[in-house]
């Protein structure tokens, strides 16, 4: 009777032990997107304002244009900051790259909110605004990867889906939150009040979110896997390089997986405003409430297909995410045009596609890569194609529209990002369940011959 009590109480221990290991390890890593996706969706809704206090001129379209470009310099940077934090991450850890990252990153938000107009210092304002938001984009570059790492190797193995899709949510908190101050500030401030000082609060608060997700990151302890390496001697000297030479395939393969992603995401949460309006006849505010509702049925459901994902496996969730999204977009964009019930329901539909993709391309990709070249594979591949695809969206939408004179473009664009996402996730093995950290991740010479990926190979076997 004591050793099935005492086994019983063993066992309770670990369940607790598991669950406390890993809501701290999701609060360490998640911390850091919120940030960044709070500070995004304040400087996106601010834009306006920020370039009467920027960028003064005659010609406020001018003055808009400058203040996106700012903004696309800084998703074009975020590939250097990749190779820079991913390259850190593999050779001195990940509890050392998340603090430098949101310290960074934090540290460069609060200049913003402290940065006089161009009525007080003239050009040098719009010029370390630049020099700021620079400096954002390379933190940012390095913060999915370290924290998708950290993630990954810190779950417990039967939930790390379940772990890791937390990084999303995040995501979306971040998102919402810049939404809600910024709906607050514009009904509480006239315009001469949210430009003289309102819009510097958003870049204020994110400030002491930033120092407060640093104290939790420099309290963490690095990840099992990682402690593994340090203790044979093993971590790589150069992680990029042996990325490169040792695994391109599983670099493409992840790339497809994010490209799946970012397409979709931007598409349904940040340009499906702007298609309502200009080209649906809806209004903002009705545009504005679809969006926040997409953005909660996100919060919903990507933890529970995380959780599937750990179930099922990771191939079956994303597989269907993408074959979905490959017959149903264009259809859901002629949805759309039947009127405003139809809109949301097409919404509603894309946005719960789009959630089966966010709860399991992140916890998968890391899966693919071994533990030495984990974060460079996971940073590059992620700030690579979100340089190319992500920031795209929007402009790439309204020129094909503009130049075919259909509406239901979106669709087939979407359809070939489906199709890419769809054939990466069929050429890679399942990895739920795997174990992380791979022989060649602690033997002194690591191999260096191309490692495969379809079951059967000596890469599964590791798993």
């Amino acid at each position: 009777m004591r050793t099935r009590n005492s086994g019983a109480t063993t066992h309770d221990v670990e369940v607790a032990t598991d669950v406390i290991s890993l809501r701290r390890s999701v609060a360490a890593g998640a911390v850091g997107v919120f940030v960044h996706w709070f500070d995004w969706a304040a400087y996106a809704y601010l834009a306006g304002t920020v370039a009467t206090v920027f960028f003064p001129s005659d010609d406020s379209t001018s003055g808009l244009l400058a203040v996106f470009g700012v903004f696309a310099v800084s998703f074009g940077i975020r590939p250097i900051g990749a190779l820079v934090f991913g390259s850190l991450g593999d050779r001195i850890g990940r509890k050392r790259t998340l603090s430098l990252v949101i310290f960074t990153m934090s540290g460069a938000t609060l200049g913003i909110g402290l940065l006089p107009g161009y009525a007080s210092i003239g050009i040098a304002a719009p010029v370390i605004l630049v020099l700021l938001r620079l400096v954002q984009g390379f933190a940012a570059g390095g913060e999915f990867g370290s924290a998708a790492s950290f993630l990954a190797e810190s779950a417990p193995r039967r939930r790390r889906g379940f772990g890791v899709s937390w990084l999303e949510v995040g995501s979306l908190l971040g998102f919402l939150a810049g939404s809600f101050v910024f709906l607050l500030l514009s009904t509480g401030l006239d315009d001469s009040g949210l430009t003289s000082w309102g819009w510097r609060i958003p870049f204020l608060i994110a400030a002491p979110l930033g120092i407060i997700g640093f104290i939790i990151r420099t309290k963490i302890e690095d990840t099992p896997e990682y402690r593994a390496l340090e203790a044979n001697d093993t971590a790589p000297r150069s992680p990029v390089r042996e990325l490169l030479r040792s695994h391109k395939r599983e670099l493409l393969q992840a790339a497809g997986l994010m490209t799946a992603m970012h397409v979709p995401f931007y598409a349904v949460l940040t340009y499906l405003v702007t298609y309502q309006t200009d080209n649906l006849g809806h209004s903002a505010d009705s545009a504005a409430l679809l969006s926040t509702a997409i953005s909660l049925l996100g919060l919903a459901l990507v933890p529970l297909f995380g959780l599937l994902s750990d179930r099922v496996g990771r191939k079956p969730v994303f597989v269907g995410a993408t074959t979905a999204l490959l017959v149903l977009s264009t259809p859901a964009f002629a949805l759309m045009r039947t009127g405003l019930a139809g809109t949301w329901i097409a919404g509603l539909l894309l946005g719960a596609i789009l959630a089966a993709i966010l709860g399991t391309y992140a916890v998968w990709s890391a899966e693919v890569f071994p533990t030495r070249t984990r974060q460079s594979g996971l940073s590059i591949s992620y700030n690579l194609t979100a340089a190319l695809f992500a920031g795209t969206v929007p402009y790439l939408m309204t020129m094909l529209i503009s130049a075919t004179g259909s509406t239901l473009v979106p669709g087939p664009y979407l359809m070939v990002f489906a199709a890419g996402g769809l054939v990466a996730a069929l050429s890679l093995r399942e990895t739920a369940g795997s174990t992380l950290l791979r022989p060649e991740d602690v033997s002194e010479t690591p191999s260096e011959t191309p490692s495969k990926t379809p079951s059967g190979t000596p890469q599964g076997k590791a798993a």
